[in-house]
């Protein structure tokens, strides 16, 4: 006689997703609506139902398995339509956010980033009290004496210490997303037959995720992708911005500050109102209309408030350097280092991990022929 196959339910990490912002998980009683209008589910394996009974049953580690959780964008067309407010896109994005811990390493990391709601005071307060600490340690706290009037941040922050800081995170960074990341496609492996190569597969990936090609199908979230491609562009230039200065100083030999119509400062202030725009768009969405929205957990909050701090004191920090308050400069910056050293350091366990699974995820879909649209 054949085994009868068997699940085994999971309270606690039902009770863990009632806690991200699925309360409504329950009211769902499957009649596929979330996943017939739905643009961007596959014809051979449409979600978000599936998702949605998954989580009713607290099955994370068949959830953690699925790609179809990362190729939800939660464009929220589901949640509008569903006629029982079981509200399926913010169903999907707590599972994600509950993925993203139990695939986190070190995983106590992923859990204090899960557990935002009482630990964002740690995680944005201890990368500041670093910067204070080092720079007084150092003797580099208050502002030097006889400072000229067209001073530049150099000369508060030494850029040896920025280095020293930063390359250390963002190699640490880059090691816990490749064992996360790895860890993740060996899960959704087993979802389907992959053929071609994953390199071979990316940049098709990649161009989509530049353009957010998939928000355009989207209807009640479409004005998002506007949003998050000023917000992605916006840090890609002032990435860019970064390594540039960086050539410039040591390479070319620029003289700090550059002036306003340098190339380089352009890019960069560019870059910096793309985050404006970015932060901006986002947060008026986010204070709208609930369902196109979807639910506000403090996971993605603290994301949020955090990427609104790093362009604000961004901001903040090169506006002071035009009127030459080196004091106020100096407090700035320092906020602004620790900012932006906790953005970096919980990379891997906050939504930014979305950009790693969800392409990832894309790329398996890609490699099995799953990610076939709606006839």
């Amino acid at each position: 006689m054949a085994a009868i196959p068997s699940l085994a339910p999971s309270l606690p990490a039902r009770e863990a997703l009632l806690r991200r912002g699925a309360a409504n998980v329950g009211r769902c009683y499957q009649c596929a609506t979330c996943s017939s209008v739905c643009e961007l589910a596959p014809a051979e394996a449409p979600f978000p139902r599936r998702l949605v009974l998954l989580a009713q049953w607290g099955l994370v580690d068949r959830l953690a398995a699925d790609p179809a959780v990362w190729l939800c964008h939660q464009c929220n067309d589901c949640t509008v339509r569903c006629p029982r407010d079981a509200r399926p896109g913010d169903v999907v994005g707590a599972v994600r956010s509950l993925v993203i811990e139990k695939l986190a390493f070190p995983g106590f990391l992923g859990r204090l980033v899960g557990a935002a709601r009482v630990s964002w005071p740690l995680l944005l307060a201890l990368p500041v009290l670093f910067w204070v600490a080092l720079l007084s340690w150092t003797g580099h706290l208050a502002v030097p004496a006889g400072i000229e009037a067209n001073w530049a941040y150099e000369d508060l922050v030494p850029h040896r210490y920025i280095y020293a800081v930063f390359f250390p995170v963002a190699a640490w960074v880059l090691l816990a997303a490749v064992v996360s990341g790895t860890r993740f496609w060996k899960l959704i492996g087993s979802s389907g037959q992959r053929q071609g190569s994953l390199l071979g597969n990316l940049l098709p990936v990649l161009t989509g995720v530049a353009t957010h090609d998939r928000f355009a199908k989207c209807t009640a979230a479409k004005p998002r992708r506007l949003g998050h491609l000023t917000l992605l562009w916006g840090f890609v230039g002032a990435a860019v911005t970064s390594g540039l200065l960086i050539v410039g100083i040591y390479v070319q030999h620029l003289e700090m500050p550059l002036a306003l119509a340098h190339p380089y400062k352009i890019l960069g202030n560019v870059s910096m109102a793309l985050l404006l725009v970015g932060i901006a768009l986002l947060v008026g969405n986010r204070l709208g209309d609930a369902k196109v929205a979807g639910a506000s957990s403090a996971f993605d909050t603290f994301f949020l408030s955090l990427v609104v701090l790093v362009v604000l004191t961004g901001t903040a920090v090169e506006l002071v350097r035009l009127a030459g308050d080196a004091d106020l400069g100096r407090t700035l910056y320092v906020l602004h280092l620790g900012v932006v050293m906790s953005l970096f350091l919980t990379f891997p366990y906050s939504k930014f991990a979305h950009m790693l699974y969800r392409t990832l995820a894309l790329v398996h879909a890609r490699m099995t022929g799953i990610d076939m649209p709606k006839q």
